[in-house]
């Protein structure tokens, strides 16, 4: 049991025994009202679905997501109406969260709580989309279940402080199932005790390996559409009285005690309900300004600067040291060999030598630099064979994904540049005006400037009087 005050709302029964984590978001998730979600954290909730819009828009350039789609369409048998972002196709509704969930997620790119280590939206806004869009609810609906499942699945994954990458496990997918489920069961109509029930089902069904880093695999994309699949699945058996697990974070085989190992022991359980209804970590949520692992952030901008300040050329560089947070060591910084050469665009979006040779010898780090022609780029391989990693012992992480690169040269300088805060993150944000800008450099990859505004319009006043079919339809490819 948690040591937790017994929230407003919570049965007498619960309150008698305790409440538990999953009882006590069931409880938020049933009762929270739009009205009672101020409304900076509504526009920011729309901004940051908008980022995830776009993306998903570009992804649609790439094999991945073609290759998906024919999956997708196999699986559907030509029997579902339910439309896919920026594409022409049409699937049956959990195979069109699962791909709206594969082209939001799939250029990592999209938004990170970074306390959690996250990736929120890629996991909640396809979710709140498929099951508004299927019961037959509208925008303010889907915006409200989408900020329940942002706030309970950042909660969740803080818990952990960053001890699930530890392991081997991709919180993403992992907790993202139960933002999902929440969300899914909010919009069905369910009650706390069904809620609260969806999550222990779901408890058997989260999933999400890290495996992916190893070989550059594409498994990493489908993690937060497989958590839509997940809870929406949980949330439909607890519909009907399919009975779960309790305990799902707290118990003896719990989320938690389950997937941490011996990091089980230095977890906070009080942060999966702090501050629920009066502290919005919505508003938390870091936007991404560069397509890579958000823990490359911080260095692919040290380097940058470095290269603008004193005029570098990659001739003048002897060596490199980039000094990282410890936690994110085996993420971004090994298997050594693979992410000094990596093998595809994956692999360098998880490599902190790529990275910051290329905003050495490029002078910034962007989608273009994912293209194959890039990944061959000799010059850039060439100094990346010159980058080394260190463990930086003074890090705030996970409060920020801190970097600092340091730059030997021929002549014997030496040059460093640290980001104590990645940029983007909560103290030190992306403006909504510059999300706008990125959705429209995302989307005009796809689609003309016209219908890109036209996107971004219906987007932003989603919780207007727009029915969440008539959104669903409206991000689809036209034919």
């Amino acid at each position: 049991m948690t040591n937790m005050a017994i929230p407003v709302g919570t049965t007498p029964e619960a309150a008698a025994r305790g409440a538990t984590i999953a009882e006590t978001l069931a409880v938020f998730a049933e009762g929270l009202r739009s009205e009672a979600i101020p409304a900076a954290v509504l526009e920011r909730a729309r901004y940051l679905i908008l980022d995830a819009v776009g993306i998903a828009h570009a992804s649609t350039r790439y094999e991945f997501a073609h290759r998906s789609l024919s999956a997708m369409t196999d699986l559907s048998a030509g029997l579902g109406d339910m439309p896919v972002i920026g594409m022409p196709a049409r699937l049956q509704l959990r195979d069109a969260m699962l791909m709206n969930g594969i082209l939001v997620h799939g250029l990592d790119f999209d938004d990170t709580h970074v306390q959690g280590v996250i990736h929120s939206t890629a996991a909640c806004f396809p979710s709140a989309l498929g099951v508004a869009a299927h019961c037959g609810l509208d925008g303010q609906d889907l915006l409200a279940a989408y900020v329940v499942g942002m706030e309970a699945g950042t909660r969740l994954g803080s818990v952990a402080k960053g001890a699930f990458h530890q392991v081997g496990f991709h919180p993403t997918g992992l907790v993202g199932a139960f933002s999902a489920t929440l969300i899914a069961g909010r919009l069905f109509g369910l009650n706390a005790a069904q809620l609260a029930m969806a999550q222990g089902i779901a408890l058997s069904a989260a999933s999400g390996s890290l495996e992916f880093l190893n070989d550059g695999a594409w498994t990493k994309r489908m993690h937060p559409g497989w958590a839509g699949v997940a809870g929406f699945t949980a949330a439909s058996l607890a519909r009907h009285g399919f009975v779960g697990p309790r305990e799902a974070y707290e118990g003896r085989f719990g989320l938690f005690a389950s997937h941490l190992g011996a990091h089980a022991k230095d977890i906070d359980l009080s942060l999966a309900t702090a501050g629920l209804g009066e502290t919005w970590e919505v508003a938390r949520v870091a936007v991404k300004p560069i397509p890579a692992c958000h823990f490359t952030h911080a260095c692919a901008d040290a380097a940058a600067i470095l290269r603008d300040r004193h005029g570098l050329k990659i001739a003048d560089i002897r060596s490199v040291r980039a000094l990282v947070p410890r936690e994110v060591v085996k993420t971004v910084c090994e298997p050594v060999a693979t992410k000094k050469r990596p093998q595809n665009s994956y692999d360098a979006q998880f490599s902190i030598p790529y990275v910051v040779a290329t905003a050495l010898a490029r002078g910034s780090f962007g989608l273009a630099h994912l293209e194959e022609a890039a990944l061959a780029d000799a010059e850039v391989l060439a100094l990346a064979q010159r980058v080394e990693y260190e463990a930086d012992p003074a890090s705030p992480f996970p409060k920020y994904y801190s970097g600092e690169v340091i730059v030997t040269t021929n002549d014997g300088r030496e040059l460093r540049h640290r980001e104590e805060m990645n940029r983007g993150c909560v103290d030190r944000p992306i403006t909504n005006d510059e999300i706008a800008s990125k959705f429209m450099a995302n989307a005009r990859l796809a689609v003309s400037a016209s219908r890109a505004e036209e996107i971004r319009d219906l987007v932003l006043a989603l919780d207007r009087g727009t029915d969440a079919r008539d959104l669903a339809e409206g991000l689809a490819a036209r034919g």
